[in-house]
């Protein structure tokens, strides 16, 4: 008698918690195909007015393609720097192991202004001056985490003694990572790389600490563009984005299961 009452509350609990997060996407595709020359739905009245605009705006598209960039070379120094620092924590015993896997973490607790900050002093307190190699050190260190927390996830599953196995049949040690290991990681790479790539993409804390009027990331540009000229064609970016993160969840889902990689 009150299992049914308790299941209509949840459905209720969760339809309001959905509504409430998707009503405001839903308002930004409308606003992008919306004919006012404003931040408003004109019902009835359809544009494609700020997506031509967007087309033709050689500064975002130079934008994105600079994020894009930024956004694979860190996530994929991450990949390499995050493999045997999680391999390491995983399997070695050494003194501040603990401190170190909290060290390499920390930048998903930290407000990302505050790294932003500690960064730029950082980087110039050891001479790290080159706008670009600063935003890629900065992007490495923010997507490490992604990466460290996915494969040390994966880590915990796997069965090290397949490694034994392979170098018992003639493997050295390097080929048996490579050929038994790293395989079994790949679900890890994926979801974790996805997960990089994004936050590294759309960064903002960070970026804008770092960069310079020659190296302006989408954030950037869209945060100046929004102050110097307000329209509705920062809509038309946004939903740009939010067909980008649908297609790459669409790939996770295809290559390692949503599921598998919430897991993770």
């Amino acid at each position: 008698m009150i299992k049914r009452p308790l299941e209509k509350l949840v459905f209720a609990t969760t339809g309001l918690v959905l509504a409430i997060q998707l009503a405001p996407i839903v308002v930004v595709v409308l606003v992008s195909v919306s004919a006012s020359p404003v931040f408003d739905v004109t019902v009835g009245e359809f544009s494609a007015r700020w997506w031509e605009r967007l087309w033709a705006n050689r500064t975002f598209w130079s934008a994105m393609t600079l994020s894009a960039q930024i956004a694979a070379v860190s996530t994929f120094l991450a990949i390499l720097l995050g493999t045997p620092a999680a391999i390491a924590i995983a399997r070695a015993a050494f003194p501040g192991r603990d401190a170190l896997a909290a060290l390499i973490l920390s930048p998903l607790m930290l407000p990302g202004i505050v790294l932003g900050i500690a960064m730029l002093q950082g980087f110039k307190a050891y001479g790290l001056t080159v706008p670009l190699a600063a935003i890629v050190a900065g992007h490495v260190v923010m997507t490490l985490p992604f990466i460290v927390r996915s494969i040390l996830a994966a880590l915990a599953l796997f069965d090290f003694t397949l490694i034994d196995a392979a170098r018992t049949l003639g493997c050295s040690f390097p080929r048996a990572i490579r050929k038994v290991m790293i395989p079994a990681l790949a679900p890890a790479y994926v979801s974790g790389g996805i997960f990089a790539f994004l936050a590294s993409f759309d960064n903002y804390p960070i970026s804008i600490f770092l960069a310079d009027a020659r190296t302006k990331t989408l954030p950037v540009q869209l945060l100046e563009y929004i102050e110097e000229s307000p329209n509705p064609m920062i809509a038309a970016v946004s939903t740009l984005l939010l067909v980008l993160t649908i297609v790459a969840l669409l790939a996770l889902e295809r290559f390692v299961g949503l599921r598998r990689a919430a897991a993770i």
